[in-house]
């Protein structure tokens, strides 16, 4: 049995959020202790590495922060809080120089130039997506990593997930409600399943969002909404779940998982078309290929259904050789590794599910309704995205709430420093058995995934979600009793995030009773602002 732990903070992901927070939590407290975590092998795994186009941030001459505003608030569908907006956007400038000062290389104009290349990308007026080759979660994971790495007041453990968040309540067994408290967390190591306690005087959750819940998705092996699922058992507000987005371009190959093709690439001028060769977004929005993400995926949608294709196809080859591989290294090399050649012909795609728009609600620091939780990045609803994320907004959202959640966190630490740390008790595993059918676990976890993919997807019905309601009600009781019956497992512990968080989703599109956004009902053609105006709240 490993001894309990106690922390100054409890970092749960080792994205820019995670690592953020992290690092600005440290440097403001000399004496702290910062334990962050990853249930990854690899630290650099995460969905911030897998971020291609870049991080939009109103910097250059020409822009100006009421534009990129407005273009966010265009793209959210009237659920964007502009508060928050122009918080984000104001602040983004700032957290920028933050990410060069910590080691990001941006890509500039040229080799002897201090200007920065700006690229454009879906719903933006104007070039103002920074960037790092067509890699920049990479250069910004690796920029970060290195600096936690070194810290000496970080730590950072791989291969151990979150179990669950712990608060008085929960452990007596009570749902939580005002003046609730975290205490912390128990994890689970995985390479020998043993479960831990760590108590913390701050919890943060950087755990990112939900894309696995889909059979087709853009998204890490990581991404089944483990904070969501938490911090909602845990007793916290939940909004907009309903809002999924599905980024429009993934190559669409058997082997191809998880591969996106970056917005960037529509944004220096690549065009889709059918399979004879046709353009087909101008007909459905006057930005056409730049249009919102939502207006894309939906257009593609409706153009794979409308010609019984498996696909449709993205065409850049008119830029020239020499253009695409300068601009987009990593892209040729990835349609290359499957056969394509991005330089000279169109390429397959289809959508995928992407980002999650709703989540833990937070407040402008990143509080969560639960004292000493925090939350940032994909994991978070903070007002910002509304109905429809704005292309390259995520990376700017997570950099600016990771540093104000820990600005905040770090006087709530110091307020609470004289008061010790939180006690929990140990694991308590009652007379869990060692799980001896593995594949009731994998047949679920299908299961759930191919329903939401089929009932729950860009498009939607009355009819399909109430289906999907009644099949998730019935794997949840099925996965709660293997829960309590088998020994805890990293499959097991995801399987039951994967449910809470699929539950959330259908029970939140069940609730909005008309077509906004990412959300598309068929039954509910058009948009209701009269009584729809606001957020899905759980």
């Amino acid at each position: 049995m490993r001894e309990p732990e106690k922390v100054d903070a409890l970092v749960l992901g080792t994205g820019l959020a995670g690592l953020g927070f992290a690092l600005e939590f440290a440097d403001r407290n000399p004496q702290a202790r910062v334990l962050v975590v990853t249930k990854s092998t690899d630290i650099l795994e995460s969905a911030t590495h897998w971020a291609q186009g870049g991080i939009a941030a109103a910097m250059q001459g020409g822009d100006d922060i009421n534009s990129h505003v407005q273009d966010t608030l265009n793209t959210g569908c009237g659920l964007s809080k502009e508060e928050t907006v122009r918080l984000v956007v104001a602040e983004g400038a700032d957290r920028v120089h933050d990410l060069i000062r910590r080691g990001v290389n941006f890509t500039r104009k040229d080799d002897k130039s201090d200007e920065f290349d700006f690229t454009r990308e879906g719903g933006h007026s104007r070039r103002r997506i920074l960037h790092s080759a067509d890699h920049t979660g990479r250069a910004i994971m690796e920029a970060l990593v290195a600096e936690a790495a070194r810290h000496p007041r970080i730590e950072i453990r791989t291969q151990t997930i979150a179990v669950d968040l712990v608060s008085e309540h929960k452990l007596a067994h009570v749902r939580s409600s005002a003046g609730d408290v975290c205490l912390g967390a128990y994890l689970l190591d995985i390479k020998t399943n043993n479960v831990y306690s760590v108590s913390a005087r701050v919890t943060h959750l950087a755990t990112g969002g939900a894309g696995k819940v889909y059979k087709y998705t853009s998204n890490p092996d990581t991404a089944v909404g483990d904070g969501i699922a938490m911090a909602y058992r845990l007793g916290a507000h939940v909004a907009n779940m309903e809002f999924i987005q599905f980024h429009p371009t993934c190559l669409y190959h058997p082997q191809a998982k998880s591969a996106l093709l970056s917005e960037a690439l529509r944004g220096e001028g690549a065009y889709l078309v059918n399979r004879e060769g046709e353009r087909f977004m101008p007909k459905h929005h006057p930005m056409a290929e730049l249009a919102p993400r939502d207006i894309v995926a939906l257009s593609i949608d409706r153009e794979m259904k409308r010609s019984g294709a498996e696909c449709v196809f993205l065409d850049i080859s008119h830029r020239g050789p020499d253009f695409v591989r300068s601009h987009f290294p990593t892209l040729t090399a990835t349609c290359a590794r499957f056969g394509f050649d991005l330089t000279k012909d169109p390429v397959p795609v289809v959508p995928a599910a992407h980002y999650t728009c709703g989540g833990v609600m937070s407040d402008q620091n990143g509080r969560t309704s639960i004292t000493g939780l925090y939350v940032a990045g994909e994991a978070a609803h903070t007002g910002l995205h509304g109905a429809n994320r704005l292309a390259s907004n995520s990376l700017l959202e997570a950099a600016v709430y990771a540093h104000r959640a820990a600005v905040h966190a770090s006087q709530h630490c110091s307020d609470a420093a004289g008061k010790g740390y939180p006690e929990l008790p140990p694991w308590n595993p009652g007379f869990a058995k060692a799980e001896e059918e593995e594949v009731i676990i994998a047949h679920n976890w299908d299961e759930i995934r191919t329903l939401m993919w089929n009932y729950v997807g860009i498009v939607r019905s009355n009819r399909r979600l109430e289906y999907a309601a009644r099949r998730i009600e019935n794997l949840k009781q099925e996965i709660h009793q293997c829960y309590w019956e088998r020994r805890l497992g990293k499959d097991l512990v995801e399987l039951r995030n994967l449910v809470t968080v699929a539950d959330l989703i259908v029970s939140s599109a069940k609730m909005r009773k008309e077509s906004r956004g990412l959300h598309q009902n068929i039954d509910y053609p058009e948009t209701n602002d009269e009584l729809f105006l606001n957020d899905t709240i759980l």
